[in-house]
């Protein structure tokens, strides 16, 4: 799943320069694909990269998709980590994990948002 939010202070009585624009993705953990790669582990690196190493910047894509039409398409070209978690079920034996990815906040003006045509 995905949550796209664009956020300003509460408390404004006119438009704000303090926007926030987060993105909530939510999903299983997948086992090794036949390449012996498995993506959350990607994931899971990027988050624990510091402010200090530009690389915690990524161009994150995010498309959604219904019945072979991208209903929307979030392009935030300057994105890093807020939050990162991995749950996992005795029970199942399928994992899941939540990412939180936020667009620099001067870098707000890059963000696309496109929708309304073939995948």
């Amino acid at each position: 799943t995905v949550d796209f939010a664009v956020t300003t202070p509460n408390d404004s009585n006119a438009k704000t320069t303090d926007v926030a624009v987060t993105a909530t993705i939510t999903g299983k953990i997948l086992t090794m694909l036949d390449d012996g790669t498995e993506g959350t582990v990607d994931l899971a690196k990027w988050a624990m990269i510091t402010s200090e190493n530009a690389t915690c910047y990524k161009n994150v894509v995010i498309k959604s998709t219904a019945a072979g039409q991208v209903i929307r398409e979030y392009t935030m070209p300057t994105a890093f980590v807020v939050d990162y978690t991995e749950n996992y079920d005795d029970v199942e034996g399928v994992g899941t994990f939540k990412l939180v990815v936020r667009q620099k906040k001067d870098k707000i003006q890059t963000i696309t948002v496109n929708g309304g045509y073939e995948a």
